[in-house]
């Protein structure tokens, strides 16, 4: 199971980004999607989750702001990022869990993305 993110890039402070990532290989199903994020020093954080019921977590700090969407069809998962922040800048991973085909759970990750806010 692969996961592949784009979307990332510069932006201005107030300005807007969409992530994607979408799962590609062999699973049964994807139960929760989210993204996490890493800034320079700090420890790895979950900004936002969706189930596959379609429940949503978010971090306070992006409450309002960001929004986690799923496309089951296409196994992506989205992130629509609004009002950015310089705080905002970080890498950005995507997390998958998988039901295998074997019947075991996996947990996957994606390779990251830069997203850099200017002020």
């Amino acid at each position: 199971v692969q996961l592949q993110a784009s979307g990332g890039g510069l932006v201005q402070a107030g300005g807007f980004l969409r992530l994607s990532c979408a799962a590609s290989g062999n699973f049964f199903s994807i139960h929760t999607m989210g993204w996490y994020r890493q800034a320079p020093g700090n420890q790895r954080e979950l900004v936002a989750a969706i189930t596959s019921g379609g429940s949503t977590n978010y971090a306070d700090s992006v409450k309002g702001r960001f929004t986690i969407s799923r496309d089951n069809a296409k196994n992506t998962v989205y992130l629509q990022m609004n009002s950015l922040k310089p705080e905002d800048t970080a890498v950005y991973y995507c997390n998958m869990g998988v039901s295998l085909v074997t019947g075991y759970g996996m947990d996957y990750w994606g390779k990251g993305t830069q997203v850099t806010v200017s002020s």
